[in-house]
């Protein structure tokens, strides 16, 4: 009974989730009437799969006037040629590029955009991750989340997209459609107003205020505490009406391991209750363990064919909402959610086995590392 109901919240959540990300689809998409330049920032670092493709997805918005700011540490960095490359696809638009080798903090993506912040030519700031593909009415989209007066900060939710062949590039993206995206969407119908780094959009005023990028460049989870730094000015974070895909370009169980539990770990450190009820997302792993208790039982294996076959048609109608954004859906392999499950089980009991991360090839610590952040903020809501 106890693993059977187990199984139960996690197909209940599962179809919650599924649920939930199908009215945000239909939530309407409006275009702002004021459309200011904005500028668009890139840190970069080594030649990522597809890099040039998200770069020139990000050049051919329909947008009026902005600007892109690419940046990298050295200038042997690999990234550029992908840089020059879109600036040829995209000789109209302006693509800028940052060379600067400056360190200032441990977070080097932070790093790299405060030498690239005083490049930036307008008032609105977009800051994007590297492998991020977006729709053409991506900016569109932030710039009218972020022209409510309460809002200090427009994020978005994402998919995930398998830039590489092979099977664990598509596992890792299988971890991003269906169990981050639903679990974000669902957090946020719950309340919680989290900054997704992806994409973060914010007025150059509003980052002033919190002290600049500055403040962010010994946090490992920048982008968290980011948004706690703007909820503690009494705004609100926003989520725009798009839903962009961020690439996934693993080759080796051992690469994405490493970039999972870097992820859980990172998400331990900011909420761990809430990252040990995860587990629950998982109704296959349950949906074994009474297989394997009872091998010979015909209930049991109705029981795991039951979800397989259910966790297998939810996947298929969350990747069916998926593609009306970027249209770059990766399709989902029915016969991997066993694998996919035990391993996401593994990545979180493993994430309270320790701290150490591995980001880029630095050994870092997922220490608790917003706690002051959080506890200002309380004090300033209680007051």
């Amino acid at each position: 009974m106890i693993g059977l109901t187990l199984v139960l919240v996690g197909l209940v959540q599962a179809l919650a989730g599924l649920a939930l990300l199908r009215r945000f689809a239909r939530s309407a998409r409006h275009s702002p009437s004021d459309r200011p330049g904005v500028t668009v920032l890139k840190p970069l670092h080594g030649a990522e799969p597809w890099l040039e493709w998200a770069l020139s997805s990000v050049a051919g918005q329909n947008y009026p006037e902005f600007q892109i700011i690419c940046g990298v540490a050295h200038d042997d960095d690999a990234a550029i040629a992908a840089v020059e490359a879109a600036r040829a696809r995209h000789p109209q638009r302006r693509i800028d590029l940052v060379v600067d080798a400056r360190q200032h903090g441990v977070n080097a993506k932070i790093s790299n955009l405060i030498n690239m912040f005083p490049h930036a030519l307008h008032d609105i700031v977009v800051i994007s991750d590297s492998d991020v593909h977006v729709a053409p009415d991506w900016l569109d989209r932030l710039v009218w989340a972020l022209s409510r007066p309460d809002v200090g900060l427009v994020t978005t939710l994402y998919s995930g997209l398998a830039v590489v062949p092979g099977m664990v590039a598509r596992l890792g993206a299988m971890q991003i459609c269906q169990a981050f995206l639903p679990g974000a969407v669902m957090a946020r119908a719950l309340g919680r107003q989290d900054s997704l780094g992806a994409t973060m959009a914010l007025r150059r005023e509003t980052l002033a205020r919190i002290g600049g990028l500055e403040v962010l460049c010994d946090e490992l989870a920048d982008d968290a505490v980011l948004g706690m730094k703007i909820r503690a000015l009494g705004m609100k974070v926003a989520l725009a009406a798009t839903i962009p895909a961020v690439g996934v370009p693993e080759r080796s169980l051992r690469a994405l391991w490493l970039h999972e539990l870097r992820w859980a770990r990172t998400v331990r450190s900011l909420a761990p209750w809430e990252h040990a009820a995860s587990i629950l997302q998982y109704p296959l792993v349950p949906a074994m363990a009474l297989l394997a208790t009872a091998p010979l039982t015909p209930s049991a294996w109705a029981v795991f064919a039951a979800t397989w076959l259910l966790r297998a048609e939810i996947a298929r109608r969350t990747d069916g909402v998926i593609a009306r954004y970027p249209g770059l859906a990766t399709v989902q392999a029915p016969w991997l959610w066993p694998v996919r499950d035990l391993l996401s089980v593994a990545v979180i009991v493993a994430s309270f086995a320790g701290r150490g991360v591995v980001w880029r090839g630095r050994a870092l610590r997922a220490d608790p590392i917003v706690t002051d952040t959080l506890k200002t903020t309380r004090r300033r809501r209680a007051a």
